[in-house]
Protein backbone atom coordinates (compact mmCIF):
# COMPACT_ATOMS: atom_id res chain seq x y z
CA UNK A 1 0.00 0.00 0.00
CA UNK A 2 1.60 3.03 -0.99
CA UNK A 3 0.66 5.04 1.98
CA UNK A 4 4.06 6.37 2.85
CA UNK A 5 3.19 6.01 6.54
CA UNK A 6 3.99 3.35 9.12
CA UNK A 7 1.17 0.82 8.83
CA UNK A 8 -0.57 -0.31 12.02
CA UNK A 9 1.76 -3.13 13.04
CA UNK A 10 5.02 -1.97 11.49
CA UNK A 11 6.41 -1.19 14.93
CA UNK A 12 4.76 -3.95 16.89
CA UNK A 13 7.81 -6.20 17.03
CA UNK A 14 9.78 -3.45 18.88
CA UNK A 15 11.08 0.96 27.12
CA UNK A 16 16.21 0.58 29.12
CA UNK A 17 18.70 -0.48 26.58
CA UNK A 18 19.58 -4.16 26.42
CA UNK A 19 22.71 -5.20 28.24
CA UNK A 20 25.77 -5.02 26.03
CA UNK A 21 24.24 -2.63 23.51
CA UNK A 22 26.66 0.15 22.60
CA UNK A 23 25.64 3.36 20.85
CA UNK A 24 21.86 2.67 21.18
CA UNK A 25 20.78 6.04 19.82
CA UNK A 26 23.02 5.67 16.78
CA UNK A 27 21.31 2.32 16.23
CA UNK A 28 17.97 4.14 16.44
CA UNK A 29 19.19 6.70 13.89
CA UNK A 30 20.21 3.86 11.56
CA UNK A 31 16.78 2.21 11.81
CA UNK A 32 15.03 5.53 11.20
CA UNK A 33 17.12 6.31 8.11
CA UNK A 34 16.62 2.80 6.70
CA UNK A 35 12.85 2.75 7.21
CA UNK A 36 12.49 6.32 5.93
CA UNK A 37 13.65 5.14 2.50
CA UNK A 38 10.47 3.09 2.15
CA UNK A 39 8.19 5.65 3.85
CA UNK A 40 9.37 8.49 1.62
CA UNK A 41 9.24 6.47 -1.57
CA UNK A 42 5.80 5.14 -0.71
CA UNK A 43 4.26 8.62 -0.65
CA UNK A 44 6.30 10.85 -2.93
CA UNK A 45 5.47 8.94 -6.14
CA UNK A 46 1.74 9.68 -5.85
CA UNK A 47 2.45 13.33 -6.66
CA UNK A 48 4.77 12.48 -9.56
CA UNK A 49 2.43 10.04 -11.37
CA UNK A 50 1.10 12.50 -13.98
CA UNK A 51 4.60 13.72 -14.84
CA UNK A 52 6.03 10.18 -15.05
CA UNK A 53 3.13 9.06 -17.22
CA UNK A 54 3.68 11.93 -19.65
CA UNK A 55 7.44 11.40 -19.70
CA UNK A 56 7.12 7.77 -20.80
CA UNK A 57 3.87 8.23 -22.79
CA UNK A 58 2.38 5.59 -20.52
CA UNK A 59 -1.10 4.12 -20.79
CA UNK A 60 -3.41 4.02 -17.77
CA UNK A 61 -2.48 0.49 -16.72
CA UNK A 62 1.21 1.34 -17.01
CA UNK A 63 0.80 4.37 -14.75
CA UNK A 64 -0.77 2.13 -12.10
CA UNK A 65 2.26 -0.15 -12.21
CA UNK A 66 4.48 2.77 -11.17
CA UNK A 67 2.94 2.22 -7.72
CA UNK A 68 2.20 -1.50 -7.81
CA UNK A 69 5.62 -2.57 -9.12
CA UNK A 70 6.97 -1.34 -5.76
CA UNK A 71 4.11 -2.44 -3.52
CA UNK A 72 3.80 -5.98 -4.90
CA UNK A 73 7.23 -7.35 -3.85
CA UNK A 74 7.11 -5.35 -0.61
CA UNK A 75 3.74 -6.86 0.32
CA UNK A 76 4.54 -10.41 -0.73
CA UNK A 77 8.06 -10.64 0.68
CA UNK A 78 7.84 -8.59 3.89
CA UNK A 79 7.52 -11.65 6.12
CA UNK A 80 10.21 -13.51 4.19
CA UNK A 81 12.60 -10.59 4.63
CA UNK A 82 12.20 -10.81 8.38
CA UNK A 83 12.76 -14.57 8.36
CA UNK A 84 15.89 -14.17 6.21
CA UNK A 85 17.29 -11.65 8.70
CA UNK A 86 16.69 -14.03 11.60
CA UNK A 87 18.55 -16.78 9.74
CA UNK A 88 21.39 -14.92 8.02
CA UNK A 89 21.83 -11.90 10.31
CA UNK A 90 19.60 -8.87 10.59
CA UNK A 91 22.29 -6.24 10.05
CA UNK A 92 23.60 -8.06 7.00
CA UNK A 93 20.18 -8.42 5.36
CA UNK A 94 19.23 -4.82 6.23
CA UNK A 95 22.42 -3.44 4.69
CA UNK A 96 21.97 -5.52 1.54
CA UNK A 97 18.40 -4.24 1.34
CA UNK A 98 19.61 -0.64 1.56
CA UNK A 99 22.25 -1.25 -1.12
CA UNK A 100 19.65 -2.83 -3.42
CA UNK A 101 17.18 -0.01 -2.78
CA UNK A 102 19.85 2.60 -3.58
CA UNK A 103 20.96 0.91 -6.80
CA UNK A 104 17.32 0.59 -7.86
CA UNK A 105 16.76 4.30 -7.15
CA UNK A 106 19.61 5.20 -9.47
CA UNK A 107 18.14 2.89 -12.11
CA UNK A 108 14.75 4.61 -11.82
CA UNK A 109 16.28 8.09 -12.09
CA UNK A 110 18.25 7.20 -15.23
CA UNK A 111 15.72 4.80 -16.82
CA UNK A 112 15.58 5.23 -20.62
CA UNK A 113 12.24 3.45 -20.93
CA UNK A 114 9.17 2.59 -18.89
CA UNK A 115 10.11 -1.11 -18.79
CA UNK A 116 13.49 -0.33 -17.20
CA UNK A 117 11.83 2.13 -14.82
CA UNK A 118 9.28 -0.46 -13.64
CA UNK A 119 12.08 -2.98 -13.18
CA UNK A 120 13.82 -0.46 -10.93
CA UNK A 121 10.61 0.04 -8.95
CA UNK A 122 10.29 -3.72 -8.42
CA UNK A 123 13.88 -3.88 -7.15
CA UNK A 124 13.10 -1.00 -4.79
CA UNK A 125 10.19 -3.03 -3.40
CA UNK A 126 12.46 -6.04 -2.89
CA UNK A 127 15.03 -3.88 -1.12
CA UNK A 128 12.31 -2.41 1.12
CA UNK A 129 11.08 -5.93 1.99
CA UNK A 130 14.59 -6.74 3.20
CA UNK A 131 15.40 -3.54 5.08
CA UNK A 132 12.11 -2.72 6.82
CA UNK A 133 11.46 -5.81 8.98
CA UNK A 134 15.13 -6.14 9.88
CA UNK A 135 15.55 -2.50 10.86
CA UNK A 136 12.65 -2.98 13.26
CA UNK A 137 14.01 -6.30 14.53
CA UNK A 138 17.35 -4.57 15.23
CA UNK A 139 15.50 -1.81 17.07
CA UNK A 140 13.63 -4.37 19.15
CA UNK A 141 16.83 -6.26 19.99
CA UNK A 142 18.67 -3.08 21.05
CA UNK A 143 16.22 -1.59 23.55
CA UNK A 144 14.14 -2.82 26.46
CA UNK A 145 11.70 -1.40 28.96
CA UNK A 146 10.81 2.28 28.80
CA UNK A 147 13.69 3.08 26.44
CA UNK A 148 12.17 0.67 23.96
CA UNK A 149 8.87 2.51 24.06
CA UNK A 150 10.60 5.85 23.52
CA UNK A 151 12.65 4.43 20.66
CA UNK A 152 9.64 2.98 18.86
CA UNK A 153 7.68 6.19 19.42
CA UNK A 154 10.53 8.24 17.96
CA UNK A 155 10.78 5.86 15.01
CA UNK A 156 7.04 6.09 14.29
CA UNK A 157 6.98 9.88 14.65
CA UNK A 158 9.87 10.37 12.23
CA UNK A 159 8.22 7.94 9.81
CA UNK A 160 5.01 9.97 9.92
CA UNK A 161 6.92 13.22 9.41
CA UNK A 162 8.81 11.72 6.47
CA UNK A 163 5.58 10.56 4.87
CA UNK A 164 4.09 14.03 5.37
CA UNK A 165 6.99 16.09 4.05
CA UNK A 166 7.85 13.82 1.10
CA UNK A 167 4.84 14.69 -1.13
CA UNK A 168 5.47 18.44 -0.76
CA UNK A 169 9.16 18.05 -1.51
CA UNK A 170 8.34 15.69 -4.37
CA UNK A 171 5.87 18.16 -5.83
CA UNK A 172 8.47 20.91 -5.68
CA UNK A 173 10.95 18.69 -7.53
CA UNK A 174 8.35 17.75 -10.16
CA UNK A 175 7.51 21.42 -10.77
CA UNK A 176 11.22 22.35 -10.78
CA UNK A 177 14.16 20.15 -11.86
CA UNK A 178 11.98 17.17 -12.76
CA UNK A 179 10.72 13.87 -11.36
CA UNK A 180 14.03 11.89 -11.69
CA UNK A 181 15.42 14.00 -8.85
CA UNK A 182 12.84 12.40 -6.54
CA UNK A 183 14.84 9.17 -6.67
CA UNK A 184 18.11 10.96 -6.05
CA UNK A 185 16.72 12.05 -2.66
CA UNK A 186 17.33 8.49 -1.51
CA UNK A 187 21.09 8.62 -2.00
CA UNK A 188 22.18 10.72 1.03
CA UNK A 189 19.67 8.94 3.29
CA UNK A 190 20.92 5.53 2.17
CA UNK A 191 24.57 6.57 2.54
CA UNK A 192 23.93 7.67 6.14
CA UNK A 193 22.10 4.43 6.97
CA UNK A 194 24.85 2.25 5.48
CA UNK A 195 27.64 4.15 7.25
CA UNK A 196 25.94 4.07 10.66
CA UNK A 197 24.82 0.48 10.22
CA UNK A 198 28.28 -0.70 9.28
CA UNK A 199 30.02 1.12 12.14
CA UNK A 200 27.59 0.95 15.06
CA UNK A 201 24.92 -1.75 14.61
CA UNK A 202 25.86 -5.14 16.09
CA UNK A 203 24.84 -8.30 14.29
CA UNK A 204 21.84 -10.19 15.68
CA UNK A 205 19.75 -13.15 14.62
CA UNK A 206 17.30 -15.74 15.87
CA UNK A 207 18.84 -19.16 15.42
CA UNK A 208 15.73 -20.90 16.75
CA UNK A 209 13.55 -19.58 13.94
CA UNK A 210 12.91 -22.10 11.13
CA UNK A 211 14.39 -21.52 7.65
CA UNK A 212 12.51 -19.06 5.40
CA UNK A 213 9.42 -20.43 3.67
CA UNK A 214 10.75 -20.07 0.11
CA UNK A 215 7.90 -22.02 -1.52
CA UNK A 216 5.25 -20.00 0.29
CA UNK A 217 6.97 -16.75 -0.68
CA UNK A 218 7.17 -17.80 -4.34
CA UNK A 219 3.54 -18.91 -4.54
CA UNK A 220 2.33 -15.83 -2.64
CA UNK A 221 4.26 -13.46 -4.89
CA UNK A 222 3.05 -15.15 -8.09
CA UNK A 223 -0.55 -15.19 -6.85
CA UNK A 224 -0.49 -11.50 -5.91
CA UNK A 225 1.23 -10.64 -9.18
CA UNK A 226 -1.27 -12.48 -11.36
CA UNK A 227 -4.28 -11.09 -9.49
CA UNK A 228 -2.88 -7.55 -9.54
CA UNK A 229 -2.06 -7.71 -13.25
CA UNK A 230 -5.51 -9.09 -14.09
CA UNK A 231 -7.36 -6.49 -12.00
CA UNK A 232 -5.24 -3.67 -13.42
CA UNK A 233 -5.88 -4.74 -17.01
CA UNK A 234 -9.59 -5.25 -16.32
CA UNK A 235 -10.00 -1.82 -14.72
CA UNK A 236 -7.94 -0.01 -17.37
CA UNK A 237 -9.58 -1.71 -20.35
CA UNK A 238 -13.11 -1.74 -18.99
CA UNK A 239 -13.72 -5.34 -20.11
CA UNK A 240 -12.76 -8.87 -19.15
CA UNK A 241 -10.95 -10.36 -22.17
CA UNK A 242 -9.48 -13.87 -22.39
CA UNK A 243 -5.98 -12.89 -21.27
CA UNK A 244 -7.26 -10.93 -18.28
CA UNK A 245 -9.58 -13.77 -17.26
CA UNK A 246 -6.69 -16.24 -17.56
CA UNK A 247 -4.54 -14.03 -15.32
CA UNK A 248 -7.24 -13.81 -12.67
CA UNK A 249 -7.84 -17.56 -12.86
CA UNK A 250 -4.12 -18.27 -12.52
CA UNK A 251 -3.95 -15.91 -9.55
CA UNK A 252 -6.82 -17.72 -7.82
CA UNK A 253 -5.22 -21.11 -8.49
CA UNK A 254 -1.86 -19.91 -7.17
CA UNK A 255 -3.57 -18.51 -4.07
CA UNK A 256 -5.09 -21.94 -3.40
CA UNK A 257 -1.66 -23.53 -3.91
CA UNK A 258 -0.21 -21.01 -1.45
CA UNK A 259 -2.78 -21.99 1.20
CA UNK A 260 -2.02 -25.67 0.59
CA UNK A 261 1.73 -25.08 0.96
CA UNK A 262 1.23 -23.10 4.18
CA UNK A 263 -1.03 -25.84 5.56
CA UNK A 264 1.61 -28.48 4.81
CA UNK A 265 4.37 -26.45 6.51
CA UNK A 266 2.28 -25.96 9.66
CA UNK A 267 3.75 -23.76 12.40
CA UNK A 268 6.89 -23.14 10.33
CA UNK A 269 4.92 -21.52 7.49
CA UNK A 270 5.41 -17.89 6.48
CA UNK A 271 1.72 -17.44 7.34
CA UNK A 272 0.73 -20.11 9.91
CA UNK A 273 -2.92 -20.83 9.17
CA UNK A 274 -3.53 -21.73 12.82
CA UNK A 275 -3.66 -17.98 13.55
CA UNK A 276 -6.95 -17.80 11.68
CA UNK A 277 -8.59 -20.06 14.22
CA UNK A 278 -9.12 -16.91 16.31
CA UNK A 279 -12.35 -15.17 15.28
CA UNK A 280 -11.05 -11.76 16.35
CA UNK A 281 -7.88 -12.14 14.27
CA UNK A 282 -9.90 -13.02 11.17
CA UNK A 283 -12.09 -9.97 11.73
CA UNK A 284 -9.09 -7.71 12.26
CA UNK A 285 -7.44 -8.99 9.09
CA UNK A 286 -10.55 -8.21 7.04
CA UNK A 287 -10.89 -4.85 8.82
CA UNK A 288 -7.30 -3.92 7.92
CA UNK A 289 -7.71 -4.94 4.29
CA UNK A 290 -10.90 -2.90 3.86
CA UNK A 291 -9.85 0.27 5.70
CA UNK A 292 -6.32 0.47 4.34
CA UNK A 293 -7.52 -0.43 0.86
CA UNK A 294 -9.82 2.60 0.95
CA UNK A 295 -7.06 4.82 2.36
CA UNK A 296 -4.53 3.61 -0.21
CA UNK A 297 -6.89 4.53 -3.02
CA UNK A 298 -7.32 8.02 -1.58
CA UNK A 299 -3.58 8.61 -1.22
CA UNK A 300 -3.11 7.86 -4.90
CA UNK A 301 -6.25 9.44 -6.36
CA UNK A 302 -6.54 12.76 -4.55
CA UNK A 303 -3.19 14.28 -5.64
CA UNK A 304 -3.73 12.94 -9.17
CA UNK A 305 -7.23 14.44 -9.44
CA UNK A 306 -6.13 17.78 -7.95
CA UNK A 307 -3.35 18.02 -10.55
CA UNK A 308 -5.22 16.72 -13.58
CA UNK A 309 -8.80 17.74 -12.75
CA UNK A 310 -8.47 20.88 -10.63
CA UNK A 311 -5.12 22.04 -12.13
CA UNK A 312 -3.25 22.35 -8.82
CA UNK A 313 0.56 22.68 -9.00
CA UNK A 314 2.24 19.41 -8.00
CA UNK A 315 3.68 20.96 -4.81
CA UNK A 316 0.23 22.15 -3.70
CA UNK A 317 -1.34 18.78 -4.45
CA UNK A 318 1.42 17.11 -2.44
CA UNK A 319 0.63 19.33 0.55
CA UNK A 320 -3.08 18.44 0.40
CA UNK A 321 -2.62 15.27 2.48
CA UNK A 322 -0.33 16.89 5.07
CA UNK A 323 -2.95 16.91 7.90
CA UNK A 324 -3.34 13.12 7.70
CA UNK A 325 -0.01 12.03 9.28
CA UNK A 326 0.00 15.00 11.66
CA UNK A 327 -3.42 14.21 13.13
CA UNK A 328 -2.60 10.49 13.31
CA UNK A 329 0.70 11.19 15.09
CA UNK A 330 -1.02 13.45 17.64
CA UNK A 331 -4.15 11.38 18.20
CA UNK A 332 -2.81 7.83 18.21
CA UNK A 333 -1.09 7.91 21.63
CA UNK A 334 -4.26 9.26 23.26
CA UNK A 335 -6.42 6.61 21.60
CA UNK A 336 -3.93 3.90 22.55
CA UNK A 337 -4.43 4.77 26.22
CA UNK A 338 -8.21 4.93 25.86
CA UNK A 339 -8.37 1.62 24.02
CA UNK A 340 -6.35 0.07 26.84
CA UNK A 341 -9.18 0.98 29.22
CA UNK A 342 -12.29 0.31 27.14
CA UNK A 343 -11.01 -2.25 24.64
CA UNK A 344 -10.63 -1.87 20.86
CA UNK A 345 -14.16 -2.69 19.73
CA UNK A 346 -15.72 0.77 19.89
CA UNK A 347 -12.72 2.75 18.60
CA UNK A 348 -12.44 0.35 15.66
CA UNK A 349 -16.18 0.65 15.02
CA UNK A 350 -16.43 4.44 15.27
CA UNK A 351 -13.14 5.47 13.64
CA UNK A 352 -13.97 4.00 10.21
CA UNK A 353 -17.36 5.72 10.28
CA UNK A 354 -15.58 9.09 10.46
CA UNK A 355 -13.36 7.93 7.59
CA UNK A 356 -16.50 7.05 5.62
CA UNK A 357 -17.89 10.55 6.27
CA UNK A 358 -14.63 12.08 5.04
CA UNK A 359 -14.82 10.09 1.82
CA UNK A 360 -18.40 11.27 1.34
CA UNK A 361 -17.23 14.89 1.68
CA UNK A 362 -14.91 14.26 -1.28
CA UNK A 363 -18.00 14.66 -3.46
CA UNK A 364 -17.52 18.43 -3.11
CA UNK A 365 -14.18 18.28 -4.99
CA UNK A 366 -14.64 19.61 -8.53
CA UNK A 367 -12.70 21.54 -11.18
CA UNK A 368 -13.02 24.75 -9.15
CA UNK A 369 -12.36 23.14 -5.76
CA UNK A 370 -10.67 25.35 -3.20
CA UNK A 371 -8.48 23.52 -0.73
CA UNK A 372 -9.75 25.17 2.46
CA UNK A 373 -13.45 24.70 1.74
CA UNK A 374 -13.58 21.47 -0.31
CA UNK A 375 -10.51 19.34 0.38
CA UNK A 376 -9.38 20.15 3.92
CA UNK A 377 -12.66 19.30 5.74
CA UNK A 378 -12.70 15.85 4.15
CA UNK A 379 -9.03 15.24 4.95
CA UNK A 380 -9.50 16.32 8.58
CA UNK A 381 -12.45 13.96 9.05
CA UNK A 382 -10.55 11.05 7.51
CA UNK A 383 -7.51 11.91 9.64
CA UNK A 384 -9.59 11.95 12.83
CA UNK A 385 -11.08 8.56 11.99
CA UNK A 386 -7.68 7.03 11.29
CA UNK A 387 -6.23 8.53 14.48
CA UNK A 388 -9.00 6.80 16.43
CA UNK A 389 -8.39 3.44 14.71
CA UNK A 390 -4.61 3.02 14.24
CA UNK A 391 -3.40 2.44 17.83
CA UNK A 392 -6.36 0.25 18.90
CA UNK A 393 -5.84 -1.85 15.77
CA UNK A 394 -2.23 -2.57 16.72
CA UNK A 395 -3.25 -3.48 20.27
CA UNK A 396 -6.12 -5.66 19.08
CA UNK A 397 -3.97 -7.62 16.63
CA UNK A 398 -1.36 -8.36 19.29
CA UNK A 399 -4.07 -9.35 21.78
CA UNK A 400 -6.04 -11.58 19.41
CA UNK A 401 -3.33 -14.19 18.92
CA UNK A 402 -1.22 -16.39 21.17
CA UNK A 403 2.16 -15.03 22.21
CA UNK A 404 4.16 -17.44 20.04
CA UNK A 405 2.61 -15.92 16.89
CA UNK A 406 2.71 -12.23 17.87
CA UNK A 407 5.64 -11.32 15.60
CA UNK A 408 4.17 -13.15 12.61
CA UNK A 409 0.71 -11.68 13.24
CA UNK A 410 2.04 -8.12 13.35
CA UNK A 411 4.03 -8.64 10.15
CA UNK A 412 1.05 -10.23 8.44
CA UNK A 413 -1.22 -7.34 9.45
CA UNK A 414 1.27 -4.87 7.98
CA UNK A 415 1.40 -6.91 4.76
CA UNK A 416 -2.41 -7.07 4.61
CA UNK A 417 -2.59 -3.27 4.97
CA UNK A 418 -0.25 -2.87 2.02
CA UNK A 419 -2.11 -5.60 0.11
CA UNK A 420 -5.36 -3.66 0.49
CA UNK A 421 -3.71 -0.64 -1.08
CA UNK A 422 -2.23 -2.84 -3.82
CA UNK A 423 -5.63 -4.17 -4.87
CA UNK A 424 -7.20 -0.70 -4.61
CA UNK A 425 -4.59 0.80 -6.93
CA UNK A 426 -5.09 -2.09 -9.37
CA UNK A 427 -8.77 -1.16 -9.66
CA UNK A 428 -8.23 2.57 -10.10
CA UNK A 429 -7.71 2.42 -13.85
CA UNK A 430 -11.42 3.17 -14.08
CA UNK A 431 -10.59 6.65 -12.74
CA UNK A 432 -7.08 7.25 -14.05
CA UNK A 433 -8.10 6.65 -17.65
CA UNK A 434 -10.57 9.59 -17.64
CA UNK A 435 -10.06 13.29 -18.28
CA UNK A 436 -11.88 16.51 -17.44
CA UNK A 437 -15.39 16.15 -16.07
CA UNK A 438 -15.30 12.40 -16.61
CA UNK A 439 -12.26 12.17 -14.32
CA UNK A 440 -14.07 14.07 -11.56
CA UNK A 441 -17.21 11.95 -11.94
CA UNK A 442 -15.16 8.76 -11.68
CA UNK A 443 -13.35 10.17 -8.65
CA UNK A 444 -16.68 10.83 -6.94
CA UNK A 445 -17.73 7.23 -7.63
CA UNK A 446 -14.44 6.00 -6.18
CA UNK A 447 -14.97 8.20 -3.09
CA UNK A 448 -18.36 6.59 -2.52
CA UNK A 449 -16.77 3.16 -2.91
CA UNK A 450 -14.13 4.12 -0.34
CA UNK A 451 -16.87 5.27 2.01
CA UNK A 452 -18.63 1.93 1.62
CA UNK A 453 -15.40 0.04 2.38
CA UNK A 454 -14.89 2.08 5.55
CA UNK A 455 -18.46 1.34 6.70
CA UNK A 456 -17.88 -2.36 6.02
CA UNK A 457 -14.70 -2.19 8.13
CA UNK A 458 -16.67 -0.64 11.00
CA UNK A 459 -19.28 -3.39 10.82
CA UNK A 460 -16.56 -6.01 10.74
CA UNK A 461 -15.04 -4.68 13.97
CA UNK A 462 -18.44 -4.38 15.64
CA UNK A 463 -19.43 -7.97 14.81
CA UNK A 464 -16.14 -9.82 15.42
CA UNK A 465 -14.58 -8.09 18.45
CA UNK A 466 -15.58 -8.35 22.06
CA UNK A 467 -15.58 -5.46 24.48
CA UNK A 468 -12.13 -6.31 25.80
CA UNK A 469 -9.24 -8.52 24.74
CA UNK A 470 -6.36 -9.95 26.73
CA UNK A 471 -3.16 -7.97 27.13
CA UNK A 472 -0.44 -8.61 24.51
Amino acid sequence: MSLGLPTPCDGAASGKCRAGTRHPWLILATCILASSLAFIDGSVLNVALPAIGRSFHAATAEVQWVINAFTLPLTALLLLGGAAGDLYGRRRVMLWGIVLFTAASLLCAAAPSLAVFLGGRALQGLGAALLMPNSLAILSASFAGEAKGRAVGTWAAVGAISGAVAPMLGGWLVDGPGWPFIFLLNLPIAAGAILLGWLYVPESDNEQRPPPDWLGALLGTLALGALTWGLTAWAAGGRLDDITAASLGAGAALAIAFLWAEHRRGREAMVPLAMFGARAFVGLTIFTFLLYGALGGLMLLLPYVLIEGAHYPAATAGAALLPLPIVIAIGSPLMGKLAGRIGPRWPLSLGPLLVAGGFALMLTVDAEARYWSSVLPAILLISAGMAIAVAPLTTAVLSAIEDSHVGTASGLNSAVARGGGLIAVALLGIVLGRQGEALLAAFHAAALAGSALAVAAALCALLTLGGRTRGP
